[in-house]
């Protein structure tokens, strides 16, 4: 398995409603980034289309029930077409269409590769006002790549349910891909505070691509990032790019960094000598607590 990799992120201003001209920038991104050498590159939730709702429109006058897309479809087949020819991977965020249920929309991210379309992950958590066009996703999505298996979530998942980043790393991933449209109005404290905890608390990377500036009525952060386990104990380094709020991350710019994998140690998650080889995470209980929880008719599905 190899341990270098060199990742690119894209601050992303997406035009909203506007496909074709999205989509042809991100090919011109992705042919820059792997131009430089890059292996992954990332853009935003929703990069594909813009993020904002009109909430007073009914479902089929939406925008995003407009775009969506079927995987395969014809923006992940010509993402594909080019992360083949190029050897190189890509996930970017989209509103998807459920292929037999042409009514049902995700918000969701499709990742491409050397092999082609790879799949889709479809968000689990929704916050507002996206229940006014997507349904929930229910199952995590890794996949393979030379340098072990790489994990996805999107936005509330990453900030807010520290479940799914934590399974992830559990599995071994050492990597972590957010694609995230957090905006002004989400506030201050949101985002850069909880990936680098997630990084701190999972010894994981993540590499997350923001909106940045104006969609339809949303300013969006900015702030796309590579952020990893640092040299320092418990700390979080920045390797690429900018917290959200810093002033320069509302750029329209790709990030770049050559990152070293064997610094994601998920100590936590691997046998300790001083607990008879048991490892310091303990899904049983936690699974004990889960059904406990789950006694609840508010929480089961």
């Amino acid at each position: 398995m190899k341990d270098i990799m060199k990742v690119s992120t894209v601050a992303f201003n997406a035009k909203w409603g506007d496909k074709e001209a999205n989509l042809n920038r991100m090919t011109g991104y992705i042919e820059a980034a792997a131009a430089e050498g890059s292996n992954l590159i990332v853009f935003p939730e929703m990069g594909l289309t813009g993020y904002d709702d009109e909430e007073e429109k009914p479902l089929k006058e939406k925008m995003q029930y407009k775009l969506a897309e079927t995987v395969p479809g014809p923006s992940s087949e010509k993402i594909a077409e080019l992360t083949k020819k190029l050897g190189v991977y890509v996930a970017y965020g989209f509103p998807e269409r459920d292929a037999e249920k042409s009514d049902v929309i995700y918000n969701a991210a499709c990742v491409c590769g050397p092999e082609g379309i790879i799949g889709s992950y479809r968000k689990i958590h929704l916050p507002y006002p996206e229940p006014h066009w997507a349904t929930r996703g229910d199952k995590p999505f890794l996949f393979e790549t030379p340098w072990g298996h790489v994990a996805l979530g999107i936005c509330y998942d990453s900030y807010c349910f520290q479940e799914l980043m934590r399974y992830y790393a559990a599995k071994g991933c050492r990597l972590y891909i957010n694609c995230t449209a957090l905006a002004k109005c989400h506030g201050i404290a949101l985002g850069s505070t909880t990936l680098e905890a997630g990084v701190i608390t999972n010894q994981i990377y993540i590499v997350s691509a923001n909106l940045a500036g104006k969609d339809l009525y949303n300013v969006f952060w900015g702030g796309a990032s590579i952020i990893g386990p640092s040299t320092n104990f418990w700390e979080a380094e920045y390797f690429a790019g900018y917290p959200f709020t810093d002033p320069k991350a509302i750029q329209n710019k790709m990030y770049t960094a050559t990152i070293d994998l064997t610094l994601a140690s998920r100590e936590k998650f691997e046998p300790n000598a001083l607990i008879n080889g048991k490892t310091d995470y303990r899904p049983a209980i936690y699974k004990e607590l889960m059904e406990d929880l789950l006694k609840d008719p508010k929480f089961q599905e």
